[in-house]
């Protein structure tokens, strides 16, 4: 079983399409911070906002759309 619960997790987003590309971004955006971290390098990167029990970025992208860490606004180019 999956944690955080899948139905919690599609509550904050209008489809599963979404729910995926922004859990995939986070996660792309912590593995970015743990690999700074081995390069000394820490000037503009974003660090977990939780302290997850797996440390494996996917995991803790998704603990942090479920704490409501993680938002994401729709953007839609040419609608007024």
């Amino acid at each position: 079983m999956a944690r955080p619960d899948i139905n919690r997790l599609l509550d904050k987003f209008d489809s599963k399409y979404t729910l995926v590309i922004a859990a995939a971004k986070r996660a792309r955006q912590v593995n970015d911070y743990f690999n700074a971290i081995k390069r000394h390098d820490l000037v503009r990167v974003r660090p977990p906002q939780i302290e997850a029990i797996s440390g494996k970025p996917l995991s803790i992208s998704l603990e942090e759309i479920a704490q409501g860490k993680v938002t994401y606004e729709r953007f839609v180019e040419g609608i007024k």
